[in-house]
């Protein structure tokens, strides 16, 4: 364990129910404690923290203990869980996979004190059972997707997705297979408007070494991105870092060999004209930012792109970035001030944050302004908005939320203003809705008066008609009997 990590222990102590047979919950933790103690001299009791399920099961994770324990792992505050037994955790194989990777991605330890993964216990050759299995698995994915993208780097095609400022893609014939399946190939091709951008952000950058001076030469001359959005330091940065503009030159070469990075073309290949294509470069992960890889585990190959900066240009910017890191504005993680990320500029809309000053008020506060972003990255060019005093303007508001309370008040007056207006347009809606329903009942007899009439109507016409069919019958019957009478 880590004598020089911050972070804390975590001991995690399961039982099914009390039995009165095997260790105690008590008796687990008091065992795991010595044994933190024993290997770790400097450590006292409140970088010791417990979690404890009684009556849970262990036929799998999903314990409200042990989550919060894990809860507490992903937000990186422990470096070492601790248990009594390999199956006070779980019993369940797959989750022993599962709880491995995700301790070895937070770079948590962890210890069975009883098991200590000895090949002799059931339980132990388990754990190395699944170790094993877990690792040769990462490692077949990995070697699998390094072979792609070898079979890429042959071609030093583009791979598809939102294409670098400056490029656009473009297909061009023949195919890649990758994983026994044919792809389309493509390539980038230069934009030439946008390739100017590059070069002035390169040009800037290595003149001013400064994120921020090259940010507000493209704010205060309008150049956008192809986006018609204005650059962010972030996106300025990520221009700046990707490989792609670089020129496939000897001093290309040379960075990537003296790196160690694996250089999937011939050095006669590095004609200085093309680009440079790189593989295997960032980490992606569901629902999280892709992180950037070392460089040594990049995949280096020539593209089919003509590059824009050249190799000892692309370098030099790389180190003055890597030495400006530390200088890098960061935003502080606690502030005073109230209205801090909820207050944007009236002139332009944009966020307005706080500055802070080394000065102080008669009531001893730090003094502190609200100024627009936007002003500041231009230099007062795209907006001339005055700086608000955080001081005053955090305490109105403060004292505004104080007489939210009070029955007098603006809001509580502003709140049945629109309760009554509420109340007053109901009362004129059920009116009209009254109405509708009255007319509606209305119409509904009317139909039925002219229903009736209807059929009233029908019935006289049958009758009116059966009656004039009955007629000649009638007729025929008194000539019959005249005819007898004579």
């Amino acid at each position: 364990m880590k004598g020089q990590d911050n972070r804390k222990f975590a001991i995690y102590s399961r039982k099914s129910k009390f039995t009165g047979k095997g260790e105690s919950i008590e008796n687990q933790i008091d065992l795991c404690r010595q044994h933190i103690k024993l290997h770790n001299t400097n450590v006292i009791e409140r970088d010791i923290l417990i979690f404890e399920d009684e009556g849970f099961s262990g036929g799998n994770i999903n314990c409200p203990q042990f989550q919060a324990m894990m809860k507490q792992v992903r937000e990186n505050q422990i470096q070492a869980v601790i248990c009594y037994r390999l199956d006070r955790i779980s019993r369940n194989v797959g989750d022993f996979a599962k709880l491995k990777d995700e301790f070895d991605y937070y770079n948590v330890e962890f210890t069975s004190i009883r098991d200590d993964f000895d090949t002799a216990s059931p339980s132990g050759r388990a754990m190395m059972m699944v170790s094993v299995f877990a690792q040769l698995e990462r490692e077949t994915t990995a070697e699998r997707i390094r072979d792609n993208m070898h079979e890429l780097a042959k071609s030093g095609r583009w791979l598809g997705g939102i294409t670098p400022t400056g490029y656009k893609s473009m297909q061009i014939t023949g195919s890649v297979t990758v994983d026994g399946k044919e792809r389309k190939s493509y390539k980038l091709e230069l934009i030439n408007q946008e390739a100017e951008i590059v070069k002035i952000i390169f040009s800037k950058f290595l003149e001013t070494n400064s994120l921020t001076k090259t940010d507000t030469y493209l704010l205060q001359n309008n150049i956008t991105t192809k986006n018609r959005k204005y650059f962010t330091r972030f996106s300025i940065r990520s221009i700046l870092q990707n490989p792609v503009y670089m020129i496939a030159d000897q001093n290309a070469w040379e960075y990537f060999v003296s790196l160690g990075v694996e250089i999937y073309s011939e050095e006669s290949e590095f004609d200085g004209k093309h680009g440079i294509m790189a593989y295997n470069k960032t980490i992606q992960k569901s629902g999280k930012s892709n992180q950037m890889r070392d460089m040594d585990e990049w995949i280096v190959a020539v593209g089919k792109h003509k590059g824009l900066i050249a190799g000892a240009d692309w370098v030099k910017v790389q180190e003055l970035l890597s030495q400006n890191r530390s200088k890098s504005y960061r935003k502080p993680k606690s502030n005073v001030a109230l209205l801090s990320g909820l207050l944007y500029c009236g002139n332009c809309g944009s966020f307005m944050r706080p500055k802070l000053s080394q000065r102080t008020n008669a009531q001893g506060e730090k003094i502190y302004s609200y100024l627009c972003e936007t002003k500041e990255r231009s230099r007062c060019k795209l907006c001339n908005s005055k700086n608000r005093n955080g001081n005053e303007l955090d305490k109105m508001i403060c004292e505004q939320i104080k007489l939210i309370s009070d029955d007098s008040s603006d809001f509580i007056r502003n709140l049945e203003s629109v309760q009554r207006k509420l109340e007053g347009n109901r009362e004129e809606y059920d009116q009209q809705l009254n109405a509708l329903k009255r007319n509606c009942r209305r119409t509904n007899s009317k139909l039925s008066i002219w229903w009736i009439s209807l059929q009233r109507r029908r019935t006289h016409r049958h009758l009116i008609i059966s009656l004039s069919r009955l007629t000649p019958s009638i007729r025929k019957t008194r000539k019959s009997r005249t005819g007898l009478v004579n």
